[in-house]
């Protein structure tokens, strides 16, 4: 397998993270008393414990080069010191915050069944298949969206960032454009990370792991399709209305 080859088995994957019940959370078509489960699964499944994911795959990595990278990642999670200002984990939990919602639950999170296995699966590339296949699970497959192409290729669409009125949760569930500011910082340092992710895994993972990296990537997608199977049908969305949404 290539260069060319590997970045082409990985953006497959990458167009391929989507979901059919997302365009419900996106259109305000998920009761508003259920909401609260997509949140809370997604901050223990991984939001929290991001910053020590991607630290996994810095401690592993023997290249310089790619521990500035990953260090860099880890620093902004962890402390918001380059754009944020605070921990993105704590940014996330303005989104429930400016919801009304009890943060108490997000201290002991039950994860679904679907959830559980997704971190396991998490765990085990992050822990215990080096570092190539950490940083490209942490990095590129977490951090990323079908849109990546667009941060390799001029001529791809790029992630859309319309106006932050337009967000879901502003739009259909009345979250204060303050609590917002996890989106902001995102927005702020998104495209010099992706590029960043991308060019360490891209540069750096010799040719005899490339397959090994891919087929993780495409383990990982699975879980997590089953993943938000689970949060879809916790919330109350079957699958005629997602396709409705």
């Amino acid at each position: 397998m290539d260069r060319s080859e590997f970045r082409e088995a990985l953006l497959d994957v990458m167009e391929r993270k989507t979901h059919p019940a997302w365009s419900a959370f996106s259109s305000g078509a998920v009761p508003a008393d259920r909401l609260h489960i997509h949140l809370e699964q997604e901050y223990e499944t991984y939001v929290r414990d991001f910053p020590v994911l991607v630290a996994r795959a810095y401690v592993q990595c023997p290249i310089a080069e790619v521990r500035r990278e990953l260090i860099e990642n880890v620093y902004e999670e962890e402390t918001g010191g380059i754009a944020a200002g605070r921990p993105h984990p704590e940014l996330f939990l303005e989104y429930p915050r400016g919801l009304g919602m009890d943060l108490e639950r997000f201290g002991t999170v039950p994860l679904l069944p679907e959830a559980a296995a997704y971190r396991a699966v998490l765990d085990d590339f992050t822990k215990s298949a080096g570092w190539e296949t950490a940083a490209a699970v942490t990095t590129l497959f977490i951090e990323g969206t079908r849109f990546d192409r667009g941060e390799l290729d001029a001529s791809a669409p790029k992630r859309p960032a319309p106006p932050l009125e337009e967000h879901p949760l502003v739009k259909h569930y009345g979250l204060p454009l303050k609590a917002l500011a996890l989106t902001r910082a995102h927005r702020a340092v998104e495209g010099d990370h992706r590029q960043a992710a991308w060019r360490a895994v891209l540069d750096h993972v010799d040719a005899a792991q490339r397959p090994g990296v891919v087929d993780a990537m495409n383990q990982t997608l699975a879980a997590w399709l089953r993943y938000r199977d689970g949060v879809a049908t916790a919330c109350g969305v079957g699958s005629e209305q997602a396709r409705s949404a």
